[in-house]
């Protein structure tokens, strides 16, 4: 009989390790191997399997006959595993290496998910919290890899996953065995505690243990997966292993983060469209959201829903919303192409928060609800910075057009007193405070946002205590978040590892190390290199495959170039604003050709969803692009992995893209 063959790899040939140097470091004895069997309608059984010595490809044997063969071959730094059915089968077969590392000793990291322990991740989503032995599917990875990080040692081990992950399909359960309607390219990977022994994990189909993570915050009992093979079928499977040494957690990402890159080579998508016409598409948002009854203006972007893109009367000056800003790229794209409605909108926005948009005490008016009469009485650092941002672009725009506003420079400057006055010995900002600025969160996770409006405020003022505040934001950076790999807290819905912390951390680094000279300009410099690995490691270098029926599959889109939330918040969304800038400075300032590359790859793969006429993506109206993209088996409340969540906000992603368009903004800010 001719044996049909089902070929799910990548060829690739590295010199990293050799094959000798990979048996002395990974002994069979290292090995643990089994395959778990399932006939429908009953439960599973587990076969471990033991390597046959002098054959190659090796022979992976049960103690009974099983109607499957298994070989393994080991080849520098390569595994391969063909498994051939001899009678029908559904399967789930299971690696595992002991790395010898004592477990406590170790930190782990799996690109886009986890962190060192994710302590910072509540125990309703995966941390140590709640195990310290956790296996995931792979498409939750921004590369499928798992490494462990011996910190005692430097020593680090890691596997990668090689494959054209061409495959998805849908199961009728989310949990415990369940049988995949077709075929399927994800499998697993992780890292158990195995009698004090850190042991990495990975197999196919996938296998997520102790829970697996299906919504916000929501734990689900485990799943395993078990993929069909005809008789007479084979499945190649591929991984990498790559060993080595870190100072550090720090230099572990960027020695993973490069190696990774230098696997994938990921390459922009072709997307047709261009800068010009994605912001012309994009000002649909800007004319059709704006709310203009009642006392503050503004572009509705906030607590939409994606099938009506109705407008609400909620507005939000930063983090979700995102209105002053919006508003200011409207006023420039306005006058750029003489576009009075937008302009005239624009400036009835500046306008209203001029006069309705501070609390009694200066500051912005964060959150306002018209449609229930509320408003929120928390504020925030973030969101506080992203407004004053916002309005020193808008105000250096008017003064280079002949223009000036000293009511709109006195209520920044009494607002930037109040800033001021919350800043910690340390350098760091609370996350959150009253009016009064009564403490109401002390984490210093947030801190980076407000070091940009602080360079601005410097830059535009000429007053050096807001660049002498600045300065203490990076001593606070640099002791607390950046030197410890220890990046949090940054996002307003979310209390855990996320991506936007490290973001920021490089930004904030990028704009000091623009403003200063010498010595002082190297070490922020270094910083926001340092920070910008840890940014760049939330985005995806590979395709996820989507199931026929998830609408985003369908449509066609390549993940690749997108980054995940947070830990808590597991989906892919446009988050970029002007990172793209940062990384290409330090392209130049440090001869790194990866970050240009990978910035072409964002900036053609963040405008595949732009909603057009006969090209809608699912969105109810043209401009208004998503934010929610539910790329695995996880959801924000609806609709899950191939969906949006029902619910969106495009004031930010509509602002982030834009300013993905609209590179160098900084760079003339500060050369005014």
């Amino acid at each position: 009989m001719q044996i049909k063959k089902i070929t799910l790899y990548c060829i690739v040939t590295l010199g990293i390790l050799s094959s000798k140097q990979l048996s002395a470091q990974i002994p069979d004895r290292n090995f643990d191997t089994s395959i778990a069997l399932k006939i429908p309608g009953n439960k599973a059984v587990n076969y471990p399997l033991k390597e046959l010595g002098g054959e190659h490809p090796a022979q992976l044997k049960a103690d009974k006959d099983i109607p499957v063969v298994i070989t393994r071959t080991m080849k520098e730094n390569r595994v391969e595993v063909v498994i051939s059915a001899k009678e029908d089968i559904y399967f789930n077969f299971k690696q595992r290496i002991n790395t010898a590392y004592s477990h406590s000793d170790c930190q782990f990291y799996m690109p886009g998910f986890w962190y060192r322990r994710n302590l910072r991740s509540p125990e309703e989503a995966p941390s140590f919290h709640t195990s310290d032995s956790w296996t995931v599917r792979e498409d939750r990875l921004s590369v499928p890899m798992i490494a462990v990080f011996n910190e005692k040692t430097g020593e680090y081990l890691s596997v990668m996953r090689m494959d054209d992950f061409k495959d998805e399909a849908l199961t009728t359960h989310k949990d415990g065995e369940v049988i995949v309607s077709g075929k399927t390219s994800i499998g697993y990977t992780g890292f158990e505690n195995v009698d004090n022994s850190a042991t990495i994990s990975f197999g196919f189909p996938y296998y997520e243990t102790p829970k697996t993570y299906i919504r916000k915050l929501t734990l689900a009992p485990s799943v395993e997966a078990f993929q069909f093979l005809e008789k007479g079928e084979s499945i190649k499977l591929t991984w990498l292993l790559q060993s080595g040494r870190a100072s550090d957690f720090s230099g572990l990402i960027r020695q993973l983060w490069e190696y990774s890159y230098d696997i994938w080579r990921p390459k922009p998508v072709d997307t047709p469209f261009s800068d010009d016409f994605v912001k012309e598409t994009l000002t649909g948002f800007f004319t059709q959201s704006f709310v203009s009854d009642h006392p503050l203006k503004f572009n509705s972007g906030e607590g939409m829903v994606v099938a009506t893109c109705e407008s609400l009367g909620r507005t939000e000056v930063g983090f979700v919303g995102r209105v002053l800003l919006n508003a200011f790229n409207a006023l420039e794209y306005g006058r750029q192409n003489n576009r009075s409605e937008l302009v005239s909108n624009s400036y009835a926005v500046f306008d209203s928060y001029l006069n309705h948009g501070f609390t009694p005490n200066g500051l912005f008016r964060e959150f306002v609800n018209f449609d229930n009469n509320s408003e929120t009485g928390v504020f925030s650092i973030r969101r506080q910075s992203e407004g004053l941002y916002a309005m020193f672009h808008f105000l250096q725009y008017e003064k280079n057009n002949g223009r000036k506003h000293p009511e709109w420079e006195g209520r920044l400057q009494t607002l930037l007193e109040k800033i001021l006055f919350l800043q910690n010995a340390d350098g760091s900002f609370p996350r959150k405070f009253q009016d009064d600025l009564a403490i109401e969160d002390g984490s210093g996770g947030s801190t980076p946002s407000v070091t940009l409006p602080l360079v601005m405020a410097y830059q535009y003022f000429n007053d050096k205590k807001y660049l002498d505040a600045a300065k203490r934001t990076a001593d606070y950076l640099e002791n607390e978040i950046i030197s410890k790999a220890d990046y949090f807290s940054s996002t307003l819905d979310a209390n855990c590892e996320d991506k936007e912390a490290s973001l920021y951390a490089a930004t904030a680094m990028y704009y000091l190390a623009l403003i200063s000279k010498g010595d002082e300009q190297q070490r922020y410099s270094d910083l926001c290199l340092k920070a910008s690995y840890f940014a760049l490691s939330w985005y995806y270098m590979w395709d996820v495959p989507f199931a026929q029926g998830q609408m985003i599959g369908d449509i066609g889109l390549k993940t690749r170039g997108w980054g995940n939330v947070s830990v808590e918040n597991n989906h892919i969304d446009v988050f970029i604003f002007e990172f793209g800038s940062v990384l290409n400075w330090l392209s130049k300032r440090y001869d790194e050709p990866r970050f240009q590359d990978f910035v072409k790859v964002i900036s053609s793969s963040m405008r595949q969803l732009l909603p057009f006429d006969s090209h809608m993506c699912g969105i109810a109206k043209t401009g208004y692009y998503p934010e929610v993209v539910q790329h695995t088996n996880w959801d924000y409340g609806r609709n899950g992995k191939g969906f949006y969540n029902d619910i969106f906000a495009p004031g930010w992603t509509v602002a982030s893209l834009w300013e993905l368009l609209s590179p160098g903004r900084t760079e003339s800010f500060l050369s005014e």
